[in-house]
């Protein structure tokens, strides 16, 4: 148990971290939702009921929707685009890399798409974009409801008209939401990027060794 924990700190660390965060949100957020409804005369929610409204959908999947979208294009577009002396980076001078070598299935271990082949393999050698692209359009149009909804809800408490789903991809709280979601993503990349240039953290795999050269790309 003790070397399971250790194989896998980092993940079970960052997978509690998810939790807690995520039931801090659901009491702040149903404490914010139903202090609303109280104002506005609306019909305030037990946390089960919390589960399924338009608030608590809308604020989870937005946030979401933009972690996947920065992951994917993070990991698409560092296939073919470079930053000298980033670690976050292949390095242009240094040709071919291993993960830019065609997969031999005679390699020892190699997973079994590997020594599979064909279409199998084909898939396997994205997997990783593909994956990450779907659950971003799965938190897409997660958003995209659960916005809609939320937005609809207090539309009805002001007697105003509510918004089809096809008429709510047309309203800019749907894409400010997202945008103000996006833009932080893209930024904390571009900092990631940029300050692995010039700056170390000893004994972290996302840094370059302390002593390496600006110029040194790559990790």
């Amino acid at each position: 148990m003790k070397k399971f924990f250790r194989n896998n700190g980092l993940s079970i660390t960052f997978f509690v971290l998810f939790v807690l965060s995520m039931i801090g949100q659901i009491f702040s957020g149903l404490a914010e939702h139903n202090e609303e409804m109280r104002e506005e005369g609306g019909q305030q929610l037990t946390v089960g009921q919390y589960f399924s409204s338009g608030h608590f959908i809308q604020s989870t999947f937005e946030n979401w929707e933009s972690e996947f979208l920065q992951m994917a294009l993070f990991v698409i577009l560092t296939i073919s685009l470079y930053q000298k002396g980033s670690s976050e980076s292949k390095d242009p001078d240094g040709g071919e890399e291993d993960v830019d070598k065609e997969p031999d299935p005679n390699a020892p271990d190699a997973p079994w798409p590997v020594r599979r082949g064909s279409v199998i393999l084909t898939l396997y050698k994205h997997s990783l974009s593909i994956a990450l692209i779907l659950l971003f359009a799965i938190s897409f149009i997660a958003h995209w409801l659960g916005s809609r909804a939320d937005y609809n809800e207090e539309q009805t408490l002001k007697h105003l008209p509510v918004q089809t789903p096809l008429q709510y991809l047309g309203n800019s709280r749907f894409w400010f939401e997202s945008f103000q979601n996006w833009q932080s993503e893209f930024l904390s990349v571009f900092a990631i990027i940029l300050f692995s240039i010039w700056l170390r953290e000893k004994g972290s795999p996302q840094s370059k060794p302390v002593d390496a050269p600006h110029h040194k790309t790559g990790d």
